[in-house]
C-alpha cells in the first residue's frame, strides 16, 4: 500500500466543489483538513479496496479513472460503475462495514483518504457535511436505479448512447470538453457494465460512426451529434 502523508488541504483543492460541501467556513474547512489525513497514490490496475475487506474510509478521487466491479458466480468480472476524479468511492461499505465490490484504477490515481468515523463525529457538529455525505449517497442509489432500467429495457444503441452522454457530462463538470472525451475504460469494460457482449459494444460504435453521430480513433471519442445521441435516450423515456 503506497500512502503518502502530504498534508491534504481541501481549501486549496481544485476538484473541492465536486466532492465537499458548498459554503464552509474556513473554521469548518480547517477542520476537515485536519481529518483527511492522507493521499494515497494507486498504480494502473491496482485494487483501491477489495471486495470483503473491512470498510473503515470513504475515498475522494483526485486524479485518475477507477471501476468497480463484483465476481459472478460462474467467475467473470461484472462491471458494476466507472467513478472519476471529484467522486467519491466506499460507499458500497457502509451498510455492513465491509466492502461489496473491487475497485481498481484503470489509470494511475491518487485519492484522499477519508477515515468514516472521523468523518461521522465531525458530521455531528457541521451538519452541511452530513447533509452532503447523505446527498451523494442519494446520488449513488438514483445512478443505480438509472443503471437498472438501463439494462432493462433499452436496445445496445440506447444503452451506449446513454453512457456516452453520462461520460461526457460528469467530465464536462469537471472542466473538460462537451464533445470529446478518452476512454479510460476498454470496450469489453464497457460491454460488461451495460450488459452487452464485446462484439456488440464495437458494431454499435462502427454504426454510431457510419451514421455520423461519433467519431473513434482507438480511445479517443469526439461527440459530433450530440442531439442524436439524446433523440435515442428520449425515445426510449417517452416509450415508458
Amino acid at each position: 500500500m503506497n500512502l503518502h502523508s502530504i498534508k491534504v488541504a481541501c481549501s486549496s483543492c481544485n476538484m473541492r466543489e465536486l466532492c465537499m460541501p458548498q459554503g464552509l467556513s474556513d473554521q469548518e474547512l480547517q477542520r476537515i483538513d485536519d481529518m483527511i489525513g492522507v493521499r494515497r497514490k494507486v498504480k494502473r490496475n491496482e485494487m483501491l479496496f477489495r471486495n470483503g475487506e473491512r470498510f473503515n474510509a470513504l475515498y475522494a478521487i483526485r486524479t485518475g479513472f477507477f471501476k468497480t466491479s463484483v465476481a459472478t458466480e460462474d467467475g467473470r468480472d461484472q462491471v458494476t460503475g466507472f467513478q472519476m476524479a471529484g467522486e467519491i468511492m466506499g460507499l458500497d461499505g457502509i451498510v455492513s462495514d465491509f466492502h461489496s465490490c473491487d475497485a481498481i484504477a484503470l489509470e494511475d490515481a491518487e485519492v484522499c483518504v477519508m477515515p468514516f468515523d472521523k468523518i461521522e463525529s465531525l458530521s455531528r457538529e457541521v451538519t452541511s457535511l452530513q447533509h452532503h455525505v447523505h446527498k451523494i449517497m442519494s446520488r449513488e442509489i438514483v445512478r443505480e436505479h438509472g443503471v437498472m432500467l438501463l439494462l432493462g429495457s433499452m436496445r445496445a444503441e440506447e444503452r451506449l448512447a446513454a453512457f456516452l452522454l453520462n461520460l461526457v457530462q460528469r467530465l464536462h463538470a469537471r472542466g473538460f470538453s462537451q464533445t470529446e472525451l478518452v476512454l479510460r475504460m476498454t470496450r469489453e469494460e464497457i460491454g460488461s457494465y451495460l450488459g452487452l457482449k464485446l462484439e456488440t459494444v464495437s458494431r454499435t460504435f462502427s454504426k454510431f460512426v457510419e451514421e455520423g453521430i461519433v467519431e473513434v480513433k482507438q480511445r479517443h471519442v469526439r461527440i459530433v451529434n450530440a442531439d442524436a445521441l439524446q433523440q435515442l435516450v428520449n425515445n426510449q423515456v417517452a416509450c415508458h
